[in-house]
């Protein structure tokens, strides 16, 4: 191959990068700083793809079943089966993908794990598809709107919890969501952060329990089995908190106490368990869905949507658990 031909290659191929990044890039200021729902005229239907983590998880089943009702609010928008990647990225990416071959007008994307997912929210981006993402962030600012509680403010309440829990110090145990997840790591640092405070308060355990409830008993049952001494326990969710409580009463550690976060207002969530004394604490985490739709109706419509939504929480006791559960009761509208 002579030289000249390769520099033509060489030639050819950067500008083939070059005009690839701008595509994507152009993709991406489409849709967040315009806030262009398409070329649809009035009363045309905006289809929705929406891949979720892992329905297995109570919480993401609440949202999934929230998010159906709260689309019915909208007439002009339609959301297609929800998609259950079952915590498997390579499952997500293929779900992405597919929803940009069939040109949905809006994709919504409740990462499993940010790495993983990013380059297939950029593909949608690209490919001129506003993406909404819920709950857990992607490692780009390529997509239209991030919906999200404030993981950090959450984890230093029960933090400051815990501090009020334990005034003479104490041994606490963390049960964390996946590890690569931005809000495990929000709710671990604000909850170091509050603890700090008072140095007689130590963390003796902490393990990866993948928001899942078998996971919470079982790593509660092999702590107690090796005789560590627990005063309290903190779980990023409710259902390892739930869990892991279960697994203490079955030792006969009634004494120890669990905080969890999710506060769903279902029969066997949060909120119940601490109108039940099972649980000390927990404190709400809203779906995100009803905000959601409205968002995909804003983007229909052609209006601008803001780029980062951030949802408040509740801290949740005894003393508020019924009011709080009459407040956020979606029995008979979600069923």
């Amino acid at each position: 191959m002579s030289s000249s031909t390769r520099t033509l290659r060489r030639a050819l191929s950067a500008a083939t990068a070059v005009l690839a990044a701008t595509a994507l890039a152009a993709g991406c200021a489409s849709k967040t700083e315009e806030g262009d729902g398409g070329e649809k005229g009035a009363g045309d239907e905006f289809v929705i793809g929406y891949s979720q983590a892992n329905n297995a998880e109570p919480y993401r089943a609440q949202l999934n079943k929230q998010l159906e009702h709260y689309v019915k609010d909208h007439p002009d928008l339609k959301l297609l089966p929800i998609a259950d990647a079952q915590q498997d990225n390579a499952q997500q990416v293929s779900q992405i993908q597919q929803f940009v071959q069939q040109k949905v007008d809006i994709l919504i994307v409740s990462p499993n794990e940010p790495a993983p997912v990013t380059p297939a929210v950029e593909q949608a981006c690209a490919a001129g598809i506003p993406v909404i993402i819920l709950d857990r962030t992607v490692d780009t600012e390529c997509y239209t709107s991030f919906i999200g509680g404030d993981n950090y403010e959450i984890g230093k309440k029960a933090g400051e919890a815990v501090a009020r829990e334990l005034p003479d110090g104490g041994n606490v145990a963390e049960l964390r969501g996946l590890l690569s997840t931005e809000p495990q790591k929000q709710r671990h640092d604000g909850f170091m952060e509050a603890i700090a405070a008072n140095p007689d308060i130590k963390v003796v355990e902490e393990r990866e329990g993948k928001w899942l409830q078998p996971e919470g008993t079982k790593i509660m049952q092999q702590w107690l089995a090796r005789g560590t001494d627990i005063d309290l326990v903190y779980a990023h969710n409710d259902p390892m908190a739930i869990g892991a409580q279960q697994a203490a009463k079955a030792a006969g550690k009634d004494e120890i106490k669990f905080i969890g976060i999710d506060g769903l207002a279902i029969p066997d969530g949060g909120i119940r368990a601490v109108q039940q004394e099972r649980m000390a604490y927990t404190y709400l985490y809203p779906t995100g869905a009803e905000e959601a739709a409205q968002t995909a109706a804003d983007i229909a419509a052609g209006e601008k949507v803001e780029k980062k939504q951030t949802l408040g929480t509740v801290e949740i006791t005894k003393d508020n658990a019924e009011d709080v559960y009459a407040k956020y009761d979606m029995s008979g509208k979600v069923d």
